[in-house]
């Protein structure tokens, strides 16, 4: 067998035994019995929501368990028939295996960094809010570019968007917008995307064509549902009604639907702008929920610091992300330093390899490039 593809299967191998090693098979299955137990229950669908969550966490773990399965089957499967070809010299049969045996390294190291997806809210949905930071209404349209991102990339993992809250700037892009991202695993792969992203460019606004440097900030936080109790004392709580932001003439909002609502112990603040109030109330208490949720889950880690650190202001020194466009074409973060020259395929949502790099190191302390040399 060629060295190549000794390089190859030990690879996968390893590849495995990380997957393996976070499945952790025997708690799985036994937590799979526990779950397939609840919905043979009479009373099962009483709680729908419950019942959804239930049955939603039960096919996170048939997807996992399946998925590892298949992938250790066709792995040697494809290893039995490269050593067959070798023994008949079936050349082609061997070359067709190789060809396999390559494309499944890819696949094993896509599972891999899926398995480093087991935190405690990981596979829920996401909110995502985008606020314009130093740099007036290049920053403005720099958090437009940003939310077209994200929708691009949420796009190509075939999850649903929808818009929560959007504050326009007179002349272009966003003071602010917020989205909820929904499809399995939204809050673990972008929670990677939380801190401050920095743009440069020659300003599409400045009549001498300039190069500036601009700032937005990113937060994204777990949605989460009833049966997860975040209790919220009414005493704490400044409500504010204002004018949804919309279109002119005969469509102009004439009322103060929209809602914004301070936690005044955090100094958390969630809006919504949608055309009843009453809706834009739940929507922002929902939204409360989880933004009081996802900081007790930071609470909960060592880092808790280093995150809030890393948000900052949205401004010099806090970004985790650069976005350069002039002079030269490169986005770096900042974070495990992997960069590209391909700035257009970020900007259109081919944002993967930046966050599986942030969760390889937020796992192993190393960048992932830095973890496969060793």
């Amino acid at each position: 067998m060629r060295s190549e593809t000794q390089t190859i299967i030990q690879a996968i191998e390893k590849s495995l035994a990380l997957i393996q090693l976070r499945l952790d098979r025997p708690a799985a299955e036994s937590r799979l019995h526990e779950l397939n137990r609840k919905t043979e229950d009479a009373g099962f669908w009483d709680n729908p929501q419950l019942a959804q969550k239930v049955m939603k966490d039960r096919q996170i773990l048939v997807d996992a368990i399946h998925s590892f399965d298949d992938l250790q089957h066709r792995f040697s499967e494809t290893v039995e028939l490269i050593e067959l070809g070798e023994e008949e010299g079936e050349t082609e049969i061997v070359a067709e295996s190789e060809k396999s045996l390559a494309q499944l390294l890819k696949t094993a190291q896509k599972k891999e960094i899926e398995a480093l997806l087991n935190g405690e809210a990981d596979a829920n949905d996401a909110f995502i809010e985008i606020n314009a930071g130093a740099g007036g209404t290049e920053s403005c349209d720099w958090a437009a570019m940003l939310s077209r991102m994200y929708e691009k990339w949420a796009l190509r993992r075939g999850f649903d968007i929808e818009l929560i809250a959007l504050n326009n700037e007179a002349e272009a892009g966003y003071k602010s917008v917020t989205h909820k991202i929904l499809g399995k695993n939204a809050y673990g792969w972008l929670k990677t995307e939380s801190g401050v992203h920095r743009l440069v460019r020659n300003s599409p606004f400045d009549s001498n064509s300039r190069r500036h440097t601009s700032f937005s900030s990113v937060w994204v936080y777990p949605a989460i549902d009833e049966s997860i109790e975040v209790e919220i004392n009414p005493a704490d709580l400044r409500v504010d009604t204002f004018r949804a932001s919309g279109a002119g003439g005969q469509h102009v909002n004439k009322t103060d639907s929209a809602v914004r609502i301070t936690h005044l112990p955090t100094g958390i603040v969630v809006t919504s702008s949608e055309k009843s109030q009453h809706q834009n109330r739940t929507i922002c208490m929902n939204a409360l929920r989880s933004r009081l949720y996802e900081l007790e889950l930071r609470k909960r880690t060592e880092k808790i610091q280093e995150l809030h650190s890393q948000k900052g202001d949205a401004g010099w020194g806090n970004q985790i992300r650069s976005y350069v466009l002039t002079p030269y074409q490169m986005v770096k973060d900042l974070r495990t330093n992997l960069e590209t020259s391909n700035t257009q395929g970020v900007l259109d949502g081919q944002l993967d390899d930046f966050m599986e790099s942030v969760l390889a190191r937020n796992v192993t302390g190393m960048s992932r490039a830095e973890a496969t040399a060793e």
